[in-house]
Order: C-alpha cells, then sequence, then structure tokens
C-alpha cells in the first residue's frame, strides 16, 4: 500500500515520459543552435517571427538550403520544444498533486516563452550580447528541464538513503560550487563564441571547473563510494570533463592558432558544436549530483532512513 501511496503522490508515469522526451529534443536543440552559431548563420534568416515574409510554418520546403536550413530548422525545433514544454506543464498542474512542482512546471513554462523572445529579439535588434544571453539560457532552460525529469521520476518519491554526516555536507556545497561553476564556464563560452571576448576568464573557468571536479570525485571516491546514485553521475561527469578539455583545446587551437586554417571547415564546425554540447552535458550532470547530495541532507530528525556521523565512513 506504501508503494501505491507513492506512486500516487508522483502522478502518472507518462508524465515523467514526456518530461524526459521534452528534455532529450532540448538537448538537440541546444546542438542545433550550437551549430548555426558553429557555422555563422545566426541572422541568414533576416526577419522574426516571419521567414522571409512568410508564415514560419508555411515556409516552403525547397527553399530550406544552405544557412537557411539550420537557421530555420532551428526555430521549427524550437517550437516544438515550446509546444512540448507547454504539455509537461499542462499535465503536471492536472495530474500533480505537489504544489511545489506545479509552479515548477509554470516557471520553466514562462521561461520557454521567454527564451523565444530573446531569440527573435536577437534577430531584430541585431545585439551580439543578445546572442551571448540566448545562449546561456538555452542550456539554463535544459538543466531546468532535466532537473524536471528528476522530479518527476519515481526517485524522487521514494525515500532515499539519508545521510547527515559533517563530510555530506562538505560535499553539498563542493557539488553546488561545482555547478556553479561550470554555469559560469558556459556564461563565458558565450561570451567568447558570439563576442571574441573574455578568453581570459573563460580559460579561468575551465581551470576551476577541472579542479573542482577532481575534488568532488575524491570526495565521493573516498567516502561515497558504495552510493550508485553519486558515484555513477561522477563518474559520467569525470568522462565529460576528460572530453571537453580535448574539445577545448581543439577549439582553442582551431580559432586563435594557424592551426584552424589547415583544417576543413566542417571539421571546426564540429569541434566547436561538440564543445557546446558536451558543456550543455556536464552543466545536467552535476545539477543533477547536486540535487541528490541536498535532497540526502533534507530529513527530519526521526527519519528512519538516516545514516548517522557515527556509522559514517
Amino acid at each position: 500500500m506504501a508503494t501505491e501511496n507513492r506512486v500516487r503522490k508522483q502522478g502518472p508515469r507518462w508524465i515523467h515520459r514526456l518530461a524526459l522526451f521534452t528534455a532529450g529534443i532540448t538537448f538537440l536543440l541546444v546542438c542545433l543552435g550550437g551549430l548555426v552559431t558553429s557555422k555563422g548563420v545566426g541572422l541568414v534568416v533576416p526577419d522574426w517571427p516571419t521567414t522571409f515574409g512568410y508564415n514560419m510554418f508555411l515556409f516552403p520546403w525547397s527553399k530550406m538550403i544552405g544557412g537557411i536550413l539550420y537557421e530555420h530548422g532551428h526555430r521549427l525545433l524550437a517550437t516544438v520544444v515550446g509546444f512540448f514544454t507547454v504539455l509537461v506543464a499542462l499535465a503536471i498542474c492536472l495530474k500533480e498533486t505537489r504544489i511545489w512542482l506545479r509552479w515548477f512546471s509554470v516557471i520553466i513554462l514562462g521561461f520557454v516563452i521567454l527564451q523565444g523572445l530573446i531569440g527573435g529579439l536577437r534577430v531584430i535588434l541585431l545585439r551580439q550580447i543578445i546572442a551571448s544571453l540566448h545562449g546561456v539560457l538555452a542550456h539554463t532552460f535544459f538543466a531546468l528541464m532535466a532537473s524536471l525529469v528528476l522530479f518527476t521520476s519515481r526517485e524522487w518519491v521514494e525515500p532515499p538513503l539519508r545521510i547527515h554526516t559533517e563530510a555530506m555536507k562538505r560535499l553539498r556545497w563542493l557539488s553546488a560550487g561545482t555547478t556553479g561553476a561550470i554555469y559560469l564556464q558556459i556564461v563565458f563560452g558565450a561570451v567568447l563564441r558570439h563576442t571574441g571576448s573574455r578568453l581570459d576568464a573563460h580559460l579561468f573557468f575551465a581551470g576551476l571547473v577541472s579542479v573542482l571536479i577532481f575534488v568532488l570525485a575524491a570526495h565521493i571516491l573516498r567516502g561515497h563510494a558504495d552510493q550508485v546514485k553519486l558515484y555513477r553521475p561522477m563518474t559520467i561527469l569525470w568522462s565529460l570533463l576528460l572530453v571537453q578539455l580535448l574539445l577545448g583545446g581543439g577549439a582553442y587551437l582551431v580559432k586563435f592558432t594557424p592551426v584552424g586554417a589547415s583544417l576543413g571547415f566542417n571539421w571546426i564546425v564540429a569541434i566547436a558544436t561538440l564543445h557546446v554540447a558536451v558543456g550543455s552535458l556536464m552543466l545536467v550532470t552535476s545539477l543533477v549530483l547536486t540535487l541528490r547530495i541536498f535532497r540526502m541532507l533534507a530529513l527530519p530528525a526521526n527519519d528512519p532512513h538516516l545514516v548517522s556521523e557515527s556509522l559514517s565512513v
């Protein structure tokens, strides 16, 4: 009966699957947005919300060639993401019993509307700072959708192992700091991609993120290697970091050294786009890890799942 009550609190399983699907196409949108920027075709369609005077949904497929294919495709996929975000928010508001989750879904819905407007203003106002903001908010929205996937999962309604130790408290702030540093790295990465400035800040945070992830991994391996919900995302995050460092080094070489001239344009675009995509995955992985750690520490004093300081390793 307890299991049935937990499932009822969670809401229908299809809501979780719908949120997961929406997060998946959001990641594709982030990748496509990175591809548009890498190819330099972000303004190849000069009007918004129309496309060369056409209703966006009635633009002829025969004219979707070259840069128009990528930019207009980006707009169409963004519309699909917005549509499914509306569906997720409606489903949660109608079927979920957790009030805070209803409000969270409404916030996400408002966020995707704001992101769409900023994307349009980027075309109309022709400001690089708006382009940078649009890029950063894309990663932010993906992180919010990933959080929603976690909150609608069975994991978030079943009681977790509660660990209240000083080591866990330190791990909480270390993980939160790592997530924040990754986000700032993304911010300065967007500024660098769109304006060519603040390479210094981008490199600084690349180093800081590397150190923080190394320390975070050491803490988890030393004290919580038996906790799969911590160990698994930490392993993924560490692996993504190694890939990202290679891509970051490659992106620097092709953009700021003569090496770029010796490579084909498609290689340059691929490296830059993958660098954006992996950065977004790092943010989401670190955020999921942080949310799980915070949840392990959020407990009443009489919680039967508590692991006290005396039982910690």
